[in-house]
């Protein structure tokens, strides 16, 4: 299984960045909120969540973030690792996202094509990229960028990211450390 610190820099790698709520990821969680997150383990709101990350990371040849129930893993992160602040605003955010898929399309984002799903997916991109480049230190987060982060922690840190998406051994040999690599190859998921 890959540690928390390794899964952490190779996230902040892809989005470029820090990830939100490292701090508490990395010293064991539990950040004992005021903000009730229950509503994030109902059914309904990891089957969303969860098709938000499917979108993000689909199914193709490898298993997709949904395979890997990355929605049940934003609620616990986001219940035990998140500050009271970012709590809400990932909250907000979920409805916000439904909200703009509603707008643009007349449709829930559940109910959305993946066409749609994904257009939309990729407004929030260029809108929390813009956001992020003006943000001021002690500003909010933006939802979208929560949400990314998470999906890409969870799935990359799943069993089914490190052994089906990426090259695993279970019990590594010896350290090879000028290994050849063909451009395409996975990852290899560090254990």
């Amino acid at each position: 299984m890959m540690n928390r610190r390794d899964a952490l820099n190779r996230v902040a790698l892809l989005v470029g960045g820090s990830v939100i709520g490292a701090d508490f990821f990395l010293s064991g969680c539990k950040t004992g909120s005021s903000v009730n997150t229950d509503d994030l383990f109902d059914k309904g709101t990891q089957a969303f969540m969860n098709e938000v990350a499917d979108t993000i990371l689909p199914r193709t040849e490898t298993p997709g973030a949904k395979d890997a129930n990355v929605g049940g893993f934003m609620a616990i992160m986001v219940r035990d690792c998140y500050e009271d602040r970012d709590q809400k605003v990932f909250k907000e955010g979920l409805k916000k996202l439904n909200e703009a898929c509603e707008k643009k399309f007349k449709l829930g984002f559940v109910e959305a094509s993946p066409e749609q799903r994904t257009a939309l997916l990729v407004d929030l991109d260029k809108e929390q990229a813009a956001y992020s480049k003006t943000k001021e230190k002690e500003a909010p987060n933006h939802y979208f960028t929560m949400i990314k982060q998470l999906t890409l922690l969870g799935y990359f840190t799943s069993e089914i990211g490190c052994t089906k998406a990426q090259r695993y051994l279970p019990v590594p040999g010896k350290y090879v450390g000028d290994y050849p690599y063909k451009k395409g190859d996975k990852a290899w998921a560090l254990a």
